[in-house]
């Protein structure tokens, strides 16, 4: 088995090996991973955070050794904190990395961070406060970073923020946690699944305080939530059919 770790700020992962093929999620800087399957210019690979797997371009991350890897998988999560943050190499150039980004292996990476992180388990009530940082994200199908992100990608960054594990997908997500019967239980941080016409669970966001969701459709937004889904405050319209409310945390 091979293993290996991002150093670049934001790396796309495919669905094939190939550039034109459907970006399904991005590697962040100091995401680190095992490598399933190294082609010529491609990798398969599996992230240690979430298991989930993609392939990822050759040139965009370095190898690390079995000791390394196993070294990181034991340490707490170290996050950069701001929107945008940056890391500086032997040469004392500078690389910039997105909010978000693990800083455990700055060490592998011989790079240096003097930023603002964050680490360990915060307070539930802190969730809305991070999920705020995104507002006005550009959706983007695959995406996790304040520059284009998706709606799982969207939930997942914000509990990883706050010290806490979410799977990659939509819905993997609606797995996780404990299902509430009405909206009137949740509490703000609690994640709402919607679903289409086959039954898919295709959505998810984050529910805040007076019947208020934060979530990316189009861009990161706060709509209406009522006990048929989500109201669109500017179409006038109910654009997601609920499905499911869970307690996560």
């Amino acid at each position: 088995m091979q293993y290996g770790i991002c150093n670049l700020s934001i790396v796309s992962l495919r669905f094939e090996p190939s550039n034109k093929s459907e970006l399904v999620s991005q590697v962040l800087y100091g995401d680190y991973f095992k490598v399933l399957e190294q082609r010529k210019f491609w990798s398969k690979i599996r992230l240690a955070f979430d298991k989930y797997e993609g392939w990822i371009d050759n040139k965009q991350f370095i190898k690390i050794t079995e000791e390394q890897f196993k070294a990181l998988d034991q340490e707490t999560l170290k996050l950069s904190a701001d929107l945008v943050e940056f890391v500086q190499d032997k040469n004392e150039q500078l690389h910039s990395i997105s909010l978000g980004s693990l800083l455990n292996g700055l060490s592998i990476l011989n790079h240096h961070f003097d930023g603002n992180l964050v680490s360990g388990v915060s307070s539930k009530n802190n969730l809305i406060n991070t999920a705020f940082l995104y507002l006005n994200t550009p959706y983007l199908h695959g995406g996790k970073t304040p520059f284009g992100i998706d709606c799982s990608g969207f939930t997942q960054m914000v509990y990883k923020l706050n010290g806490f594990k979410l799977l990659r997908e939509a819905s993997q997500q609606a797995t996780q946690g404990e299902a509430l019967s009405f909206i009137e239980e949740s509490e703000p941080g609690d994640l709402a699944f919607f679903d289409d016409n086959e039954g898919v669970i295709t959505h998810v966001g984050i529910i805040m305080k007076d019947n208020y969701i934060i979530h990316a459709y189009g861009k990161v937004r706060i709509d209406r939530l009522d006990h048929s889904g989500i109201y669109n405050i500017d179409e006038k319209i109910h654009t997601h059919k609920l499905r499911v409310i869970k307690k996560v945390i």
